[in-house]
């Protein structure tokens, strides 16, 4: 029962975290479903990339404010937002990794979860 509860939150989270990435118009929106997977960190990834630092940051702030809004969660662990290059929004059960186009490429994270089932979305 408590797993499930679990799950349906990580859900949550990503969908909201998918949500205030579009908000920003980030790139390439993909949802990484980790919980199949023996090794996985936490239930879902969430990738996007921008085209400038500037998009960067203000994604990373959406998808903090549409989560705290309507969950009063913040993130457990922030990381990148000196060179706003990649940013890690950790909120446990979910990661949002949001990346500068070209760091994105050079680093393939969807590449390196690749047995995950990904789910692309569209930009808003």
């Amino acid at each position: 029962m408590v797993k499930k509860k679990t799950a349906n939150l990580s859900t949550y989270l990503s969908e909201i975290a998918v949500q205030g990435i579009q908000e920003k118009k980030g790139h390439d929106i993909v949802r990484l479903d980790l919980r199949e997977l023996n090794s996985s960190v936490s239930d879902y990834f969430v990738v996007c990339n921008a085209d400038s630092s500037t998009q960067v940051k203000a994604i990373a702030d959406s998808v903090e404010d549409e989560i705290y809004k309507l969950t009063q969660t913040s993130p457990w662990h922030k990381e990148g937002q000196e060179n706003a290059e990649w940013i890690i929004l950790d909120y446990f059960d979910i990661v949002v990794h949001i990346f500068k186009t070209e760091k994105r490429e050079f680093f393939g994270i969807e590449d390196l979860w690749g047995d995950a089932e990904a789910t692309s979305y569209k930009s808003a």
